[in-house]
């Protein structure tokens, strides 16, 4: 690839052409893979971090681990569940987006195995476009939250109504938004 179209997948945020088929050929060799395995391969492999909670306890472990070893101060956490799991951590944290939040601590609609996505609505963020969301975000979810592709996660979304502002976040960009291409996201991976 030459240089001047390397500079331009950087300015445009759009992957490289090797980066891409890399995920492509990951998916590839994944297809007959579990749909929790091969989200997690695909997830890690575009640079997200996964953690399996076997149940809230481990997930509350890993969570104060997460806040620790990243020195995260103040959390954007507008869900009252997860607000609770903050509480129990005694993490600061605020209802409303603030420039001095250094995280989100956030659920998500769907998780996307065919590429490693994670899909995001006005329910997880608010209003805010995704772009304003701190450098580091941290995404709860369950695995019955596992979709095999964008269609099946769209076709959940029709049938369940009443949502909107799409977007989906992979790894360490955003797919759909421009977005801090330095974002570091974190998956609890939660056993229903």
């Amino acid at each position: 690839m030459s240089l001047f179209k390397r500079i331009v997948s950087k300015l445009t945020n759009q992957p490289e052409d090797e980066e891409k088929q890399s995920l492509e050929k990951l998916g590839d060799s994944l297809k007959n893979a579990d749909l929790d395995y091969k989200f997690a391969q695909l997830f890690t492999h575009s640079g997200g971090f996964f953690n399996y909670c076997a149940d809230e306890a481990e997930a509350l472990q890993t969570l104060n681990q997460i806040i620790k070893i990243e020195g995260v101060s103040n959390l954007f956490c507008w869900d009252k569940e997860l607000q609770s799991f903050l509480n129990v951590i005694k993490s600061p944290y605020t209802s409303e987006l603030e420039h001095s939040n250094d995280a989100a601590f956030i659920t998500c609609e769907y998780l996307i195995a065919y590429d490693g996505r994670i899909m995001l609505s006005h329910n997880n963020i608010l209003h805010y476009h995704s772009s304003r969301l701190p450098g580091k975000i941290i995404i709860m979810a369950n695995v019955s939250q596992i979709v095999n592709n964008l269609n099946d996660a769209m076709g959940k979304i029709k049938r369940n109504g009443n949502i909107k502002n799409l977007t989906s976040i992979s790894g360490s960009q955003s797919k759909l938004d421009v977005s801090n291409a330095n974002t570091k996201l974190f998956l609890l991976l939660l056993e229903d």
